[in-house]
């Protein structure tokens, strides 16, 4: 997460300091980069991957990962720079950077998958993708399916922006969170409160999951905004002063006790969870989940030099942790489009080639599209960047309008052939 600090605070062993060197948009607080954090992004990520491949039932919850570690990174970034401007926060500017982060990518992606659903997709998938690319771009996808009662577990896999729920879970706290932050922190009186709101709307958001968890479809609070606001908030509730400070009296090897204890009970959650019907998921499951995963988040920020905290810091889990956002959209519809029917072939050879796919495919993505927008290169700065961006955005209404719909009935979906994961979705 981009970070501009004038007078960065001396980054303690085992966080990089904030370099100008590229690919610097990485997890950091109060002026340092934390490196472990990037470790995290990549676990979170092959959990999803070897889930929707069918091969860990747990790795779903690499969701709530990201979600605890983007209200942590979002808050502490909406204090910091309340702190160095008095209480002031530039929402415009902070809403620009979120927009240079998440847009650039999601648009190519719309636009490419509509574009090989429309020539070499089943017509079901491009039916689908034609209904739900518009909310796809309004960061509206969760609601979409809510509203129309598409079942997150149960339906057949034939969403190709199925798993686009969670970006627009994200988003909608981008809105709102940082709102409520500047109305906070323009005074000191108020300022104190931060904390206090982020817990009690964790806690009314776990009340609504378990007041709304009824019956065997749990869609509904798996991807409303309003059910999953906890782990976004308990991630921001650690990046406050006051849970910062009391974390600081935690001597190192306490902490890093503590991050290993926290880690090994969070994978064996993982290994022990079994898509919906575990149970307790949805009663405070979840929560406790999110809860474990912010403790860890906050403790790794202030021992990042912690056993725990080298291994998470590690090259290949922090060069997937930067690859994370663009392998997470293109990961989906690749395993779509080459279903066991059009392989040939299924199991961990699919997987392989799955897997080895969409790696190349968010590789590319980050260095050919979020790179060159977020760190500005000359095609995205000023004008030309605004024009870049209304030219994308019009690609993508227009492959919505004109690409031409599916005739009904062209071709059936046949539900016992379809194979590409597991029948729950992203």
């Amino acid at each position: 997460m981009p970070v501009t600090s004038p007078t960065p605070a001396p980054a303690p062993p085992g966080t990089a300091p904030p370099a100008r060197r590229r690919g610097h948009g990485r997890p950091r607080t109060g002026g340092r980069h934390i490196t472990p954090l990037d470790g995290l992004r990549g676990l979170a990520v092959l959990g999803v991957l070897f889930f929707h491949a069918g091969h860990f039932g747990g790795g779903f919850l690499g969701v709530d990962l990201f979600f605890v570690l983007s209200g942590f990174l979002i808050t502490g970034l909406l204090l910091k720079e309340a702190g160095d401007r008095r209480g002031a926060i530039d929402l415009s500017a902070f809403w620009e950077r979120r927009a240079r982060r998440l847009l650039p990518a999601l648009t190519v992606l719309i636009v490419v998958t509509l574009l090989l659903a429309w020539a070499v997709g089943p017509s079901y998938l491009l039916g689908f993708a034609l209904e739900d690319g518009p909310w796809a771009a309004l960061q509206a996808t969760n609601w979409h399916f809510v509203s129309e009662q598409v079942g997150y577990w149960n339906d057949a896999d034939t969403r190709v922006f199925g798993h686009l729920w969670s970006i627009g879970v994200e988003w909608q706290f981008y809105v709102v969170w940082p709102l409520v932050v500047a109305a906070l922190v323009r005074k000191r009186a108020t300022r104190r409160l931060v904390p206090v709101v982020a817990a009690v709307g964790a806690l009314a958001s776990l009340a609504l999951m378990i007041a709304l968890t009824q019956g065997p479809d749990t869609t509904r609070v798996y991807e409303g905004t309003d059910t999953r606001a906890f782990s976004l908030l308990l991630g921001a509730l650690m990046a406050t002063d006051p849970v910062r400070r009391a974390l600081s009296k935690t001597g190192g090897r306490l902490a890093g006790a503590l991050c290993a204890a926290l880690a090994c009970g969070i994978g064996a959650y993982w290994f022990l969870t079994h898509g919906p019907n575990a149970p307790f998921l949805f009663r405070g499951g979840l929560f406790l989940h999110s809860l474990a995963a912010a403790l860890l988040i906050a403790l790794l920020a202030h021992a990042p030099s912690s056993p725990a905290g080298r291994l998470l810091g590690s090259t290949p889990l922090r060069s997937l942790g930067g690859a994370s956002y663009s392998l997470y959209l293109w990961h989906w519809p690749i395993y779509l489009f080459l279903s066991e029917e059009r392989l040939g072939f299924g199991g961990w050879a699919r997987t392989t080639v799955l897997v080895t796919l969409s790696l190349a495919a968010g590789f590319l993505s980050k260095a050919l599209v979020e790179d060159p927008v977020r760190f500005k290169a000359r095609w995205a700065r000023g004008r030309k960047g605004t024009v870049s961006l209304a030219v994308a955005l019009a690609v993508v209404a227009g492959a919505c309008i004109f690409l031409p719909a599916p005739q009904q009935g062209a071709d059936s979906v046949d539900l016992t052939r379809l194979g590409s994961a597991p029948s729950a979705r992203p």
